[in-house]
């Protein structure tokens, strides 16, 4: 009997080593070894944090958007007459605005883009032919964007694509006097909605006739 004890006493080690060998089996069963890019604990960068999850909507435009960062373009002055030049001003100030003259000449652009797409140069010339038939005739640009992005980066887009436009009529024979820009930005859609259909009807620039009272 006592011989059978002191055996039993010496296996309690060995079957604990056995319990505790079998219990780190099944742990590593259970959880594994981490597989990259799976969804675990351990971010790529190695810290042991899970990097935050993100969500692609797509291009978008602005600071702070998760998307396209341009760098922002500088609104470009100088198309409003000197203060001292009263006759330019009277001239202006006059004029009768006539917005269905050239509304089929309107001018689209790319998304986030305020270059001249071949497909709208000669509306930009038909304008510039009316103008140099038509000296005392005047026009306004008005530059105007889709609704992504912020209002300030908005606003400055929408001058640089009409400034592009009074560039491409001076370079037309249009005397860039005659020419002013304005631009609204997203404040002024011509469709509603937010789809590309609706976005690409709103990138664009409008030519506002002035004539003489």
């Amino acid at each position: 009997m006592k011989k059978n004890i002191s055996n039993f006493y010496r296996l309690v080690p060995v079957l604990l080593l056995i319990v505790l060998v079998s219990s780190g089996c099944s742990r590593r069963s259970v959880y594994g070894t981490a597989v990259p890019g799976r969804n675990t604990n351990v971010g790529d960068d190695g810290t042991g944090a899970r990097p935050p999850r993100t969500i692609d909507n797509g291009p978008t435009i602005g600071p702070g958007t998760g998307g396209i960062t341009p760098t922002p373009i500088p609104v470009v002055e100088g198309n409003v007459p000197n203060a001292d030049d009263a006759g330019a001003r009277d001239k202006w100030d006059n004029a009768i605005e006539d917005r269905s003259k050239f509304e089929t000449q309107t001018v689209y652009f790319d998304y986030d883009k305020f270059n001249i797409k071949p497909t709208e140069v000669e509306k930009i010339r038909t304008v510039a032919t009316h103008m140099k038939a038509n000296a005392k005739h005047l026009v306004v640009v008005e530059g105007n964007c889709d609704e992504r992005g912020t209002e300030e980066y908005n606003r400055a887009l929408g001058e640089r694509r009409a400034q592009a436009i009074r560039e491409f009529l001076a370079r037309e024979g249009v005397a860039p006097d005659r020419v002013r820009t304005i631009s609204y930005g997203e404040d002024r859609p011509a469709e509603n909605g937010h789809t590309e259909a609706a976005w690409s009807k709103n990138r664009r620039g409008v030519f506002v006739l002035m004539t003489p009272k």
